[in-house]
């Protein structure tokens, strides 16, 4: 996408691209608001667009009643407003469809109840970015608004060429043309083939938060109001109307980066918003207070980022009205931030690696993509999977190194081995000592090893255990039983009567990494 010429298109330009840069971090909820901010601030310019289009097409037909010859211009300016508001309600379609993600369109839940102070007004999965790979990449339905771009472009600039084709206007349809297609803003263009990318869609789409995606649906809906004000301001000097006015302005920074890396440089587009083109011969830039070269409107700040935190400059610009010889002023300050470069791993479910049972980690380093992450794991570990998602599966107990390296960064997390803790033998599902009334006693079927508070998908069982039981005024009797179920001490079991104690002693599970069972917990149970 081209910075164009048409003065009134840059904010917008400009806005975007501070958005696409936005896209390349891990994005915070400040950042996600600013999606929103700079969305409701391209629709505000929309809607000016908008209305100084309607004022631009009445003039034309006023001067079409005035003189007939110019009925031509009238009809073809209308046709150009029916293909922008088309390809507009097309837009609107599109995200209505991104903002309902799963949920069936028309659903009053797809946007945050209004009493939310955090979120009013946004879509249910603003965070979410697989609803935007699914739906606009995947299932070709940012392909197929790239393809309505391009066509809508032309088929505007099919009405101007076939009217300058009929009559004589001072200009033939090649000499527009060869003037006016570099301005016409509504366009997919060729940035994502030069960068690689497989398609258009996934160029600007994919893995991209729904929230990223709002300014981006408006700025191509601001894309094309702002190509339908170039061809109909052209069709308006065919019948002799010009109006250079000056409306509200500022300053606007489009930064190639708002998070930059200590001793990275930081560098960032400059340009004056909602300004006419015969204003930018006689504006002016200056950056804390410093005056910085300008062509067409835009100019280049660049400034060598140094210190951790927030920085902050002051833009200030100058506009000359050419009608008045007024000169306006602005000024505004922007913001952008420096950090250094880290790396994290944690475990996703304990700080330790569990012998036996599959261990997820997350790696990430801020500023580096994860198809530049290294990683390598020592001592009695394997590891499994790619990217920022790995599986760490023990062999034994010990210690495990993990070894992160990227570009400008190389570090290294210590992890302890252990095998996973003793389970709990309990009778019934219940607890491991107590009372339990004797009809309840004898239906039990066995003793279980339960893994309490233990967050892995692990199972223990027991192997054996021996059983005794002490009648009152005998001696104590006991059995050996193998496996958890009841079998050789079912005989015991089925002769407990109120009064009698018995007791689970030796009792030996194996758990998932165990060469061998373990002893565990002894049960004593009183019979009621």
């Amino acid at each position: 996408m081209s910075i164009p010429k048409e003065p009134r298109a840059l904010m917008i330009n400009l806005m975007y691209l501070v958005l696409t840069a936005m896209l390349a971090l891990n994005v915070s909820a400040k950042i996600i608001n600013a999606f929103f901010s700079i969305d409701k601030g391209i629709q505000k310019s929309n809607k000016v667009i908008d209305n100084a289009n309607d004022q631009t097409v009445r003039a034309i037909a006023k001067g079409a009643e005035q003189n007939p010859k110019y009925k031509d211009v009238a009809t073809a300016a209308d046709e150009i407003r029916k293909i922008a508001k088309s390809f507009s309600s097309d837009v609107d379609e599109v995200r209505e469809l991104v903002a309902a993600g799963d949920l069936p369109l028309g659903d009053p839940n797809i946007y945050y109840p209004a009493d939310d102070k955090d979120h009013p007004g946004q879509p249910h999965n603003y965070k979410n970015k697989d609803v935007t790979t699914r739906i606009l990449v995947n299932e070709g339905k940012g392909d197929e608004l790239g393809k309505k771009i391009d066509a809508s472009k032309d088929a505007m600039m099919k009405v101007v060429t076939e009217l300058l084709s009929r009559g004589k206007w001072g200009k033939t349809a090649d000499e527009f043309k060869k003037e006016f297609e570099s301005q016409m803003t509504l366009a997919t263009g060729d940035e994502w083939q030069k960068e690689g990318s497989p398609s258009w869609a996934h160029h600007n789409f994919f893995q991209m938060p729904v929230a990223a995606t709002w300014p981006i649906f408006t700025k191509i809906k601001n894309d094309a109001k702002n190509t339908e004000a170039t061809l109909i301001g052209f069709l308006s000097t065919l019948v002799g109307i010009q109006d250079v006015k000056v409306d509200a302005f500022q300053p606007v920074s489009s930064p190639k980066k708002s998070y930059v890396i200590e001793g990275e440089e930081f560098e960032t587009e400059l340009g004056i918003a909602a300004v006419s083109k015969a204003m930018l011969a006689g504006s002016s830039i200056s950056v804390n207070g410093s005056s910085v070269p300008t062509k067409d409107g835009i100019a280049t700040y660049k400034t060598r980022a140094s210190g951790i935190g927030p920085k902050k400059y002051s833009v200030n610009i100058s506009v000359k009205n050419p009608a008045t010889g007024e000169v306006i002023s602005g000024k505004k300050e922007f913001e952008y931030e420096v950090g250094r470069r880290s790396v994290a791993v944690a475990a996703d479910k304990m700080n330790v690696f569990y012998v036996g049972v599959d261990n997820p980690i997350s790696i990430s380093a801020a500023g580096v993509s994860s198809n530049q992450l290294q990683v390598s794991a020592s001592g009695p570990v394997t590891m499994s999977g790619s990217g920022n998602n790995r599986v760490i599966k023990p062999s034994g107990v010990g210690e495990s190194k993990i070894k992160v390296t990227a570009p400008g960064l190389t570090q290294e997390f210590t992890f302890r081995v252990k095998r996973i803790p003793d389970p709990v033998a309990k009778l019934g599902g219940k607890a491991s000592s107590g009372q339990m009334p004797n009809g309840e006693f004898k239906a039990q079927q066995g003793v279980a090893a339960v893994l309490d508070g233990f967050d892995f998908d692990a199972k223990c069982e027991i192997e054996s255990f021996e059983v005794y039981r002490q009648a009152k005024r005998a001696d104590a009797v006991s059995m050996k039983n193998t496996g958890a179920r009841f079998s050789g001490a079912r005989q015991l079991v089925d002769m407990a009567v109120p009064g009698d104690l018995f007791y689970f002693d030796e009792i030996k599970a194996r758990c998932p990494g165990d060469a061998a069972g373990r002893k565990i917990n002894s049960m004593t149970w009183k019979i009621k």
